[in-house]
């Protein structure tokens, strides 16, 4: 399953390669944009997959999500914040797709590729009974997600799947600080209340 983990700060020596790497980029070069197109599009998929949950739709939403990046990488004023940026391009990338879609049921696939990456290893012990219920886990983890309003899995995904900090949610939703804060605790309980039974019933 999916695991909680917290939020890693930057690394110096990274934020230095990818603020040289925006600066190359919005000057026209195209590799540099390439670089950063290779470094971040794994983790806005995997974004993407877990809001639309739908691998095609998802790969189609990464593509759109960075050709908007490449239109708007001027606009990027401050490269540290250059994966919470990509974060709120693909949030509204979604937001479009979601409506575009609307009407139509949404279909759970099968996970085996990827899985959900939120709680993964809450039963690492290698025994068959364990690798067993951990599956059931993963099953019931990715049918409670789904179950968490878009908006709010949205930033629940943000700060534990890919560990923005709390100011870079709000940047990438669109949100007051408060409200992620709100909206964050009030998915981790919908999580906990749906997971009870197989979790103890608890922490």
């Amino acid at each position: 399953m999916r695991t909680l983990r917290p939020a890693q700060p930057a690394d110096a020596k990274a934020v230095e390669i990818e603020r040289a790497w925006v600066r190359r980029a919005q000057l026209g070069d195209a590799k540099a944009f390439q670089a950063i197109f290779e470094r971040h599009a794994p983790a806005v998929r995997r974004f993407l997959k877990d809001l639309l949950r739908d691998s095609a739709a998802a790969d189609e939403a990464t593509q759109e999500t960075f050709v908007r990046a490449h239109e708007r990488l001027l606009l990027l004023s401050d490269a540290e914040r250059l994966a919470g940026w990509l974060f709120g391009i693909a949030r509204n990338v979604f937001f479009e797709h979601r409506r575009a879609r609307r009407g139509e049921p949404l279909e759970l696939e099968d996970e085996a590729e990827e899985g959900p990456e939120v709680l993964r290893a809450v039963l690492p012990a290698p025994n068959p009974e364990a690798v067993l219920l951990g599956r059931e886990l993963e099953v019931e983890l990715d049918a409670a997600l789904g179950r968490i309003r878009e908006a709010r899995r949205a930033a629940l995904l943000l700060r534990v799947d890919h560990g923005l900090c709390y100011e870079e949610i709000a940047s990438a939703m669109g949100w007051s600080l408060a409200k992620v804060k709100n909206e964050i605790h009030r998915a981790r309980l919908e999580l906990r209340v749906a997971l009870a039974g197989h979790l103890g019933g608890g922490e």
